[in-house]
C-alpha cells in the first residue's frame, strides 16, 4: 500500500477521546465471546481444534462500500501536539503497539485481556464487524471471557441466568476506569496504522475514525429488554455429540435474533452492564463525533 501523510489523515481539531471509545469497544467485543464466536462451531463441534500461531489476516469486507466517498473525514483526529518517532510498518507494529499498551494500561491487564499479536489489524476487523452479522472471534483482540453461558430452564429452552452478568462485572469496570489522556494520546500516535489496516481491510478512501464513530452510534441503539431474555438452543445436525452446548443457544424473540453482533453483545450483557457501557460509549462520542448521529435502522 503506497506510503501517505500522517497529515491527511489527522486534520487538526480540538483534544479528544477516541482511544477511550476503541477500548470500550474491545471490552464490548469480550463480553461476548461464548455467544458469537464460539457458536460458529455449533454444528461440527471438532473435538481439538487447530491451535492458531500466528495472527490471522484481516477479514475482508462483508458488504460492499457506498458508490459516494467523503472526501475528508467527518470526525477527524488531531496531529499529536510533539514531534512523535517514526511508526513501523503495519505488518511489523506488534512491539511497539504491545510497549505501548503495556504502559497504558500495565502487563498484567494486557496479558490478562488482550491478544498483542496483530493487535492494530484485530481491532479495526472487530470494531467493522460489531455492526454486522457477524463478528469472528477468531479475529478479536481480546482473550475469551473466564466461567460459561449459563440459562435457567431445561428441555433446550430457558432464559438467560442472571449470574451471566456478573461474569462482565470487571471488563465494565475497567471500561469505566481507562485513563483517558494516556488512551487519547495513544491512539492519536499510532492512527495511522489503524488507517492503514483500515483500508487494506477494503475500505480505501474512507476513515477507520468515521466507521468507529457509526459503530458506537449502532451500539447505543441496542435494545433493553426489561425482562429476562428467552434463549433456545439449535439442536446439533447429524450424529457429532455435543460436547459444548453452552455455545449452541440464540435468542428465541427474532427481533432480538436478528440483532447485528455487536448489539446481541449489549443486550447479552444484562440491562445493568449495557446502561453503563452505553454511558461510557455516550462520553466518548460527545468528546469525539463532530457529525450528528445518523439514525438507525
Amino acid at each position: 500500500m503506497p506510503q501517505r501523510d500522517p497529515t491527511e489523515l489527522r486534520p487538526p481539531r480540538p483534544r479528544s477521546h477516541w482511544g477511550w471509545a476503541v477500548l470500550v469497544l474491545l471490552l464490548v467485543a469480550a463480553a461476548a465471546y461464548w455467544w458469537l464466536g464460539e457458536r460458529s462451531a455449533r454444528v461440527s463441534e471438532p473435538a481439538s481444534p487447530v491451535a492458531q500461531t500466528s495472527a490471522p489476516p484481516a477479514a475482508p469486507a462483508q458488504e460492499a462500500p457506498p458508490a459516494e466517498e467523503p472526501a475528508s473525514p467527518l470526525n477527524p483526529i488531531e496531529a499529536p501536539e510533539a514531534a512523535q518517532p517514526p511508526l513501523p510498518a503495519l505488518a511489523d507494529a506488534d512491539t511497539v503497539v504491545g510497549a505501548a499498551l503495556g504502559e497504558l494500561l500495565g502487563a498484567q491487564r494486557v496479558g490478562a485481556y488482550l491478544q498483542v499479536d496483530g493487535f492494530v489489524r484485530r481491532v479495526v476487523a472487530t470494531v467493522d464487524n460489531l455492526a454486522r452479522e457477524q463478528a469472528p472471534a477468531q479475529l478479536w483482540p481480546v482473550h475469551p471471557m473466564p466461567g460459561r453461558f449459563t440459562v435457567q430452564g431445561a428441555d433446550g429452552a430457558g432464559q438467560i441466568a442472571p449470574a451471566n452478568a456478573a461474569r462482565y462485572g470487571a471488563f465494565v469496570a475497567f471500561a469505566e476506569a481507562v485513563p483517558l489522556d494516556g488512551a487519547v494520546q495513544l491512539y492519536t500516535r499510532l492512527y495511522p496504522l489503524f488507517q492503514a489496516a483500515y483500508e487494506e481491510l477494503g475500505f480505501p478512501g474512507k476513515y477507520f475514525n468515521d466507521r468507529l464513530v457509526a459503530v458506537i452510534d449502532h451500539l447505543l441503539a441496542a435494545p433493553e429488554p426489561a425482562e429476562p431474555v428467552a434463549v433456545r438452543l439449535v439442536p446439533v445436525a447429524g450424529e457429532v455429540p455435543s460436547l459444548r452446548p453452552w455455545v449452541r443457544y440464540e435468542y428465541a424473540d427474532a427481533a432480538l435474533q436478528s440483532l447485528s453482533a455487536g448489539q446481541k453483545i449489549m443486550v447479552r450483557v444484562g440491562r445493568a452492564n449495557e446502561r453503563r457501557l452505553k454511558a461510557v460509549l455516550t462520553q466518548a462520542r460527545a468528546r469525539v463525533a463532530r457529525a450528528a448521529p445518523k439514525a438507525q435502522p
